[in-house]
């Protein structure tokens, strides 16, 4: 008898949520009026979280809740996130339209008090965050050039996260006594990885 059905009894019509049931027997469903939205679902489904403030609330802990005109109760909070909330203790997973930010479901959880998805929730955002700060490195490269003579050292001192990528000859320059000194452009590369607060980390000189 939803929406305020009315039925003949010993003392005239009385509204549905106006019978009490049963002693020792409390109601299976139970109606919550979050921000305007109502709600319906069962005690069993708000007890799954035994230590949350909707468990506190149908068993009539200390919680003095109002009721609205069809009996249900009131609680002054964002009915948007709250849909989430209540089919988490359904079914034990979080479902969200892609609009939705995690940070209010967040905030409903712990409002609610309800462990399980309160941990579920950060450990999404933490994942989160972890992926954005995951920026690819960027390649810096540079040209080297050398004489034969310097290439071997040249090479054995790279440090500093440079790493030789490509040798050119570019053929003689100009002679120095009875030898040719041939010439080479040496490619080394370094990649640069970003920083959480932004920074990269800079090209050392020493393979200049």
């Amino acid at each position: 008898m939803e929406g305020g059905e009315e039925m003949q009894g010993p003392g005239g019509l009385r509204r549905a949520w106006d019978i009490a049931p049963p002693a020792g027997t409390p109601a299976k469903w139970v109606r919550l009026n979050v921000g305007g939205t109502v709600f319906l679902t069962t005690r069993q489904t708000l007890c799954r979280e035994q230590k949350s403030f909707l468990c506190r609330l149908c068993q009539g802990e200390e919680l003095q809740s109002d009721r609205d005109e069809t009996g249900a109760y009131l609680i002054d909070r964002d009915p948007t996130y709250f849909g989430p909330i209540l089919n988490f203790l359904r079914h034990g997973k979080l479902v969200l339209d892609k609009d939705m930010a995690e940070e209010g479901v967040l905030e409903e959880a712990e409002f609610y008090n309800i462990g399980p998805l309160i941990r579920i929730i950060k450990d999404r955002l933490e994942e989160k965050d972890y992926t954005i700060t995951q920026v690819p490195p960027k390649h810096v490269y540079r040209v080297l050039q050398c004489q034969e003579e310097e290439l071997t050292q040249m090479v054995s001192t790279m440090s500093d996260g440079w790493s030789f990528e490509q040798l050119v000859n570019i053929g003689s320059s100009y002679n120095y006594g009875n030898e040719d000194q041939t010439e080479f452009l040496c490619v080394v590369s370094k990649e640069l990885y970003n920083s959480p607060n932004g920074l990269s980390s800079e090209p050392s000189q020493k393979a200049k």
